[in-house]
């Protein structure tokens, strides 16, 4: 049955074509180096396999009853759509130097509280940035940092990527406030595909706030790439809190520079199945990477993240936490690596995953690991999976709760 499945998979793509991502391309006049890059990423596309169960990526998480043929490649922009409740209430939540909120392939919001312009920082509706800033984005979108052929949903993204932003921040330059995206993806049986390209100079500070809504019965697809220069400071958030019924695949990498200080939260709520490869690349002498995550998976929910802490270059220090909580059946999959080249003498690097079990149906995997090819180095990790412990659980219904 699954083998089955599995193939129709491959054969299923439904109105997924060259015809329709050329289609994307020229509603949007795009010029003709993305055009071209959108074509290249489809055959990419299309020559690449679809995961298998015997993919070690993948061997916890199966796309059993995922089908293309499902979506609808692309939503179309609704010019006259309104900001809902649950954006306003995000918006207001957070004070924000600027932000930007996206529903259904377009731009329905712009807010500007401080004067980027005058900093030289750019903040901008990936779109408008392919036109505007046409020379910076062509040399960083999906060129070194998270490339189409990355796996089948990068190059998938790749081609048809929809929504974003751009956000350029030049040398010695401080952001004080957050930048703040929001994304909505209201349309049902729809495919979205949200991007994020930072480009953060030397010695500069920025905080950039990803925000993803809604996708009732729909596909998300969404690529992460932060590009963390010299000497600066830089932080991420993405805060993930799809419909239940949405698949959620992301492809993040930040690649740091010399004594970059740099943090990636990740918080993960929503979703029916979620597959997440998260990686920090350590590139330059002195770095400081965090990642850290967190996730609450009910139901039937599937939660799966998939990390990278890749060490080029010496005296680097990197840590990785994520911490969940697992009700009712769902299931939590962590698959980490810590991996030390041979010039990265002197790192400093840790692992941990914890995962509370609140249901004897819920299961959590964890498998965490070291691939180590340098001899001076301080590499640890942990894992750990427990129900909460009956001596606590009387101490609170002794109190009141259930």
């Amino acid at each position: 049955m699954t083998v089955a499945v599995q193939e129709k998979i491959i054969e299923s793509v439904g109105g997924f074509s060259e015809e329709s991502v050329r289609a994307l391309s020229a509603a949007r006049n795009e010029p003709d180096w993305m055009l071209q890059f959108r074509l290249d990423a489809w055959q990419v596309f299309e020559a690449m396999p679809w995961p298998k169960r015997t993919d070690e990526s993948w061997r916890r998480t199966q796309l059993t009853g995922f089908d293309l043929e499902n979506f609808e490649p692309n939503a179309s922009p609704a010019g006259d759509a309104v900001l809902n409740q649950f954006a306003r209430e995000e918006l207001d939540d957070m004070e924000s130097a600027a932000s930007l909120v996206f529903q259904d392939g377009g731009v329905i919001h712009r807010d500007l509280t401080e004067d980027l312009a005058s900093k030289g920082v750019i903040f901008a509706d990936l779109q408008t940035a392919v036109v505007e800033h046409s020379d910076l984005v062509q040399a960083n979108f999906m060129t070194s940092v998270v490339k189409p052929d990355h796996n089948k949903f990068a190059a998938l993204h790749a081609a048809l990527w929809d929504t974003g932003a751009f956000v350029y921040v030049p040398k010695n330059v401080k952001v004080d406030l957050p930048l703040q995206v929001i994304l909505n993806q209201a349309t049902a049986k729809v495919g979205g595909y949200h991007h994020t390209l930072l480009v953060a100079e030397e010695g500069c500070e920025v905080t950039v706030v990803d925000d993803l809504l809604g996708g009732e019965d729909g596909l998300q697809s969404s690529v992460v790439e932060l590009l963390v220069g010299d000497n600066s400071k830089v932080r991420y958030l993405n805060l993930q809190d799809f419909d239940h019924s949405t698949w959620n695949f992301l492809n993040g990498r930040a690649a740091m520079g010399r004594n970059a200080d740099f943090r990636w939260i990740q918080v993960s709520w929503g979703s029916k199945l979620t597959k997440a490869f998260l990686d920090l690349d350590l590139m330059g002498e002195g770095g400081h990477g965090e990642l850290l995550g967190i996730y609450f998976p009910t139901g039937r929910q599937h939660i799966d993240h998939e990390t990278l802490q890749i060490h080029r270059v010496s005296n680097c220090f990197s840590d990785l936490l994520f911490n969940g909580a697992l009700k009712d059946r769902s299931r939590n999959v962590y698959m980490g690596i810590i991996k030390v080249l041979p010039d990265a003498q002197g790192t400093d690097s840790f692992q941990r995953n914890g995962n509370l079990i609140l249901d004897s149906s819920a299961r959590a995997d964890s498998i965490p690991g070291l691939e180590i090819e340098a001899d001076d180095v301080r590499c640890t990790h942990a894992a750990t999976a427990a129900q909460v412990e009956d001596e606590y659980v009387f101490y609170l219904m002794a109190r009141g709760l259930s």
